[in-house]
């Protein structure tokens, strides 16, 4: 479990986790914290890691936005605040999820560069990869695991 610190570079480094660590770690550790970074219309239509069983709720904050696929200049500012409303410290170890784990990298650097010195990158992310037919969800990541989600 290392952390995200910048090198000598100054370029911080991001762990990738497995979906099955990310659970036990949001299971076994009251302070860990999960962001979904994805858009409206993915948590709308995809789904979303469903945390009811451990007694947490994923904080939701698009990191770009739908349909123009900007990157949202307030992400950083709107996260830390949600964070910190919810207390969750600089220390605590947050996991960043998007569709396949490209947007929660870049999420969990901008965090990291903010001060949150345990940012993680959920490996895969909520769909994983695409398989041999075009399709995801069913080779890697949160709902191939068979980890709990829910669909509005």
């Amino acid at each position: 479990m290392g952390s995200s610190n910048a090198g000598a570079s100054g370029v911080v480094v991001i762990d990738d986790v497995g979906v099955k660590q990310v659970w036990e770690r949001l299971t076994s550790d009251p302070a860990a914290v999960l962001v979904d970074v994805r858009t409206k219309a993915e948590w709308g239509f995809v789904g979303l890691p469903d945390l009811s069983a451990i007694g947490k709720k994923p904080v939701v904050a698009e990191w770009q936005t739908f349909p123009d696929s900007r990157v949202d200049p307030l992400f950083a500012d709107g996260v830390a605040a949600a964070l910190t409303a919810s207390g969750v410290g600089k220390d605590a170890e947050i996991f960043f999820i998007c569709r396949s784990g490209g947007r929660s990298k870049a999420a969990a650097t901008a965090m990291a560069s903010r001060g949150f010195s345990r940012c993680r990158n959920v490996a895969d992310g909520f769909e994983g990869p695409l398989d041999q037919d075009r399709h995801r969800g069913r080779t890697g990541g949160w709902k191939a695991a068979g980890l709990p989600w829910s669909q509005s």
